[in-house]
């Protein structure tokens, strides 16, 4: 986690807790997320399984269905992290959901349980998206 800012390695610790919390009894692939408002509120969650497995849902939507729940909508940059040999990275459905309410310049911290991070824009993640144009 060289050269990330405190308030980014906060964050990537905030996600290092909840990933703590997941329910991952089918995958056994525990991922935590931690999302930060722009006033510096920040809310996290994980992920939780279900034995339907489409039924089941990721941290990063968590953490985002979190805030939003709570009325916000002024997000600066979320982090993702599991036990993986690389930064771990939001599936397909997350860089949607992350897409649409964080714009293309908000920051995605990726990371593992081991300190390797990567820090991405939104649009460099999903560089084509779906958005609000085609509705």
């Amino acid at each position: 986690m060289d050269g990330l800012s405190e308030t980014r390695k906060k964050l990537v610790e905030a996600a290092r807790v909840a990933r703590q919390r997941a329910f991952a009894p089918y995958s056994g692939f525990s991922v935590g997320a931690a999302l930060e408002c722009s006033d510096g509120a920040v809310f996290t969650g994980c992920n939780i399984e279900n034995s339907s497995y489409g039924l089941s849902l990721c941290a990063e939507r968590v953490a985002i269905f979190k805030a939003v729940s709570e009325g916000r909508r002024d997000f600066v940059r979320i982090a993702v992290i599991a036990d993986s040999h690389t930064p771990v990275r939001p599936c397909g459905a997350c860089r949607q959901v992350i897409s649409d309410l964080f714009g293309s310049q908000a920051e995605v911290i990726m990371a593992n349980i081991s300190g390797a991070v990567e820090l991405r824009t939104v649009g460099e993640i999903l560089p084509i998206p779906f958005d609000r144009s085609f509705l």
